[in-house]
């Protein structure tokens, strides 16, 4: 039987797997990115169908899109990235905070991608889906970048490793 891996090996494993901090943020980025547009995606529906406790942000009976935060969040980052905060070679908190916000601004507003195309709000029409053909493809961009990574070849030499010092004889 194979022993468990440890937390202290993962985290080993994560850290040895990227050349440069440039390498992890794009991995955070990829992954932020997905995550968000794959929850936006799943929280429009619930709120469409009038499931569960979200609900359209409305202040005044103005319907603030989600995408609003999505555009604050790049320019938040970008102002960030412009003052070298977030963009050190150590992988430090705000160089993995700043990807994170990244990719979620970016599925944030992609989400919307045919609104600001089409200047109407045509979510859930057959134009809509053309934010989801944008955030599609700009995903795949991230993707792409982020296969740069050797953490699952690490990841897969420490499974290697655990099951074979498991393994009796």
């Amino acid at each position: 039987m194979a022993r468990a891996v440890r937390p202290d090996e993962v985290r080993d494993a994560y850290r040895r797997s990227f050349a440069s901090a440039v390498e992890e943020r794009r991995l955070i980025g990829a992954v932020s990115f997905g995550a968000t547009f794959a929850l936006v995606r799943a929280v429009t529906h619930a709120i469409r169908a009038g499931r569960g406790p979200f609900r359209n942000i409305t202040p005044g009976g103005r319907h603030i899109h989600h995408m609003t935060f999505g555009i604050c969040g790049l320019i938040g980052v970008g102002w960030a990235w412009l003052n070298e905060f977030g963009i050190g070679s150590g992988g430090d908190l705000a160089s993995r905070t700043t990807a994170a916000l990244y990719g979620a601004g970016a599925a944030l507003t992609l989400d919307e991608f045919a609104l600001w195309l089409n200047l109407r709000d045509d979510y859930w029409t057959k134009e809509g889906r053309e934010s989801v053909d944008a955030a599609v493809a700009f995903g795949t961009i991230l993707a792409v970048a982020a296969t740069g990574h050797r953490l699952a070849a690490e990841l897969a030499r420490l499974a290697h490793r655990a099951l074979k010092e498991g393994s009796p004889g």
